[in-house]
């Protein structure tokens, strides 16, 4: 456990707190280990960007010696949460949710020890589903008033655009999930996002009326890139933690092509790099700044998916952009490969075609839509007219253009749409 400084503390300097309910009080609470929790909903089978923070959170308590309870919520998700949306969430089923719950526990296990109860993983479907519903309404719903419910941001904004009664229990769910983790757990700290003030607000007053004790709540600024775009949203739509679902090297080069003014405030927050190092990337400018970009990437998708993926996704775009070099003195705590060390060649994502199939030439359409760098034909015969579309370092300039035996010569080709998106295409047999 780290000695010295209140995780709160850290947490503060580091850019994660946006309101805290008693932050004298949460301090003091903080001097000793502590139970704390987040929820996270299970709408996919895999978390995203969005959810990094949260998760970075959690870290940090239990490297401080506190015990993180990570809730997934598969009762709350047949509900659905207002909070942030402006109309309501298609309900999924109840195998749905079970079957996502299991893939965020396998997700989470990256991030978090769970071994020998140093973590847990709830899920509160648990306690909810066989709650009856005349005593949940006599025990628990007496405690809140409708008129202060209104008053919360999450149903504010719902109002205007139609709430619906099965979105308004929410908040008494949430609130009875802070309780029941209080009375079972000794858990008296909710952390979320700061759309959910208003809910983790009511679970501390909830356990003040039930149990006469004081609860906690901690909340983290929303986050949205320095353009004011949502964090984790692209043009081709969300960077996920699953491999499955966002290539490494994708992942990689989503963060690597962060804005200039993200670098010190991304650093702090999704890397454990000491703030002394961080601090020293403010004013930097330029083949600088840059190479703080592949630190940045790098440090992200080893934290996500280990650090042989790290290296593969930095050794890739060495090749097809020209190698960053890392000055051994900035950010000296990464593990990023610097001047003069190993740089052994990985490749980026690849397409193995059968050799039979260039003899007469394969289609650049064919090949934009096989690789995935475009979802249809259309869609990559748009891409060719806009002169989005590169071979190699040549823009393709035909809908009708072929590839053929000479242009695999090298033993491959690149293929681009836009700057960004690239695949190797390679011969087999």
């Amino acid at each position: 456990m780290p000695e010295g400084r209140n995780v709160l503390e850290i947490l503060k300097d580091r850019g994660f707190v946006a309101q805290v309910t008693d932050e004298a009080g949460l301090t003091a609470l903080l001097e000793n280990p502590v139970t704390c929790y987040i929820g996270f909903d299970p709408t996919a089978d895999s978390l995203h960007v969005g959810s990094l923070v949260p998760i970075m959170a959690l870290m940090h308590m239990q490297r401080h010696g506190h015990r993180p309870i990570v809730l997934v919520g598969g009762g709350t998700g047949l509900v659905g949460d207002p909070s942030g949306k402006t109309e309501m969430r298609q309900l999924l089923t109840l195998e749905q949710i079970g079957f996502n719950c299991l893939a965020l526990q396998e997700q989470l296990a990256c991030f978090l020890d769970f071994s020998d109860g140093a973590a847990l993983l709830v899920n509160n479907a648990d306690w909810l589903i066989d709650l009856r519903y005349i005593d949940f309404l006599r025990d628990i719903g007496q405690h809140f008033s409708v008129n202060r419910m209104l008053t919360a941001e999450s149903y504010k904004i719902r109002l205007e655009m139609g709430l619906s009664f099965i979105e308004f229990n929410y908040m008494l769910l949430q609130a009875y999930d802070f309780l029941y983790l209080a009375q079972k757990q000794g858990c008296f700290l909710q952390m979320g996002g700061n759309d959910q003030w208003g809910n983790i607000v009511a679970g501390t007053d909830l356990i003040r009326r039930k149990m006469g004790k004081t609860a906690f709540g901690l909340t983290f600024p929303l986050m949205t890139t320095a353009s004011g775009a949502k964090m984790g949203k692209t043009a081709a739509g969300a960077v996920w933690l699953s491999a499955a679902r966002t290539s490494p090297y994708e992942y990689y080069q989503y963060w690597v092509n962060s804005d200039d003014q993200d670098i010190v405030r991304f650093l702090a927050l999704y890397t454990f790099l000491p703030m002394p190092e961080i601090e020293l990337v403010k004013g930097l400018e330029g083949h600088e700044l840059n190479a703080c970009k592949s630190v940045l990437a790098f440090e992200i998708t080893a934290q996500t998916h280990g650090v042989e993926q790290a290296l593969a996704a930095f050794h890739g775009a060495n090749r097809l952009f020209g190698p960053r070099q890392i000055p051994p003195d900035l950010l000296p705590s990464s593990r990023i490969p610097r001047v003069g060390e190993s740089n052994n060649a990985a490749t980026v994502p690849t397409l193995v075609l059968n050799a039979d199939r260039i003899e007469t030439g394969v289609s650049v359409i064919d090949l934009l839509v096989e690789t995935g760098l475009c979802a249809s034909k259309s869609a990559a015969r748009r891409l060719v007219v806009q002169g989005g579309a590169y071979l190699d370092q040549g823009r393709i300039d035909s809908i009708e253009q072929r590839v053929g035996p000479d242009q695999f010569a090298g033993g491959g080709v690149l293929l681009k749409a836009g700057k960004k998106k690239i695949c190797r295409v390679t011969l087999g047999r």
